[in-house]
């Protein structure tokens, strides 16, 4: 004779016999897989970041009055993409700093653009 029922208490991931890995997770999984293309990567990210987007951040900076505030934000960026490639780090590491850093320059450009270009301002 059984005077207590036990049931089974089960998470919602459990129930529906599936479990969905948040989208930070799916990222770090997406760039485990790209280590093949690791090589790539870090031509991509030095070119791209050192070339392009630091380019046209350090050109926002200066006609927009050269503020100092924005230089070491836009040199952090910059030495942070280096550093993590020339430290051979893995692409799950590589690849979210490179995004981040990309982030750091957008904003910066945004600001700049809200602060209004002053060519006159500049020291070029």
């Amino acid at each position: 004779m059984q005077t207590t029922i036990h049931q089974q208490v089960f998470s919602d991931s459990q129930t529906l016999g599936q479990s969905h890995p948040s989208l930070w997770k799916r990222f770090i999984q997406w760039a485990d897989g790209q280590e093949k293309n690791r090589f790539g990567w870090t031509a991509g990210i030095l070119a791209g970041h050192g070339c392009v987007a630091t380019i046209l951040t350090m050109l926002a900076i200066v006609f927009t009055g050269n503020h100092f505030i924005f230089w070491p934000f836009a040199i952090v960026a910059m030495a942070v993409c280096v550093v993590t490639n020339l430290a051979a780090m893995p692409t799950r590491i590589t690849i979210p700093v490179f995004f981040f850093s990309l982030l750091v320059d957008l904003v910066i450009i945004a600001v700049c653009i809200a602060n209004g270009f002053d060519v006159n301002a500049t020291y070029v």
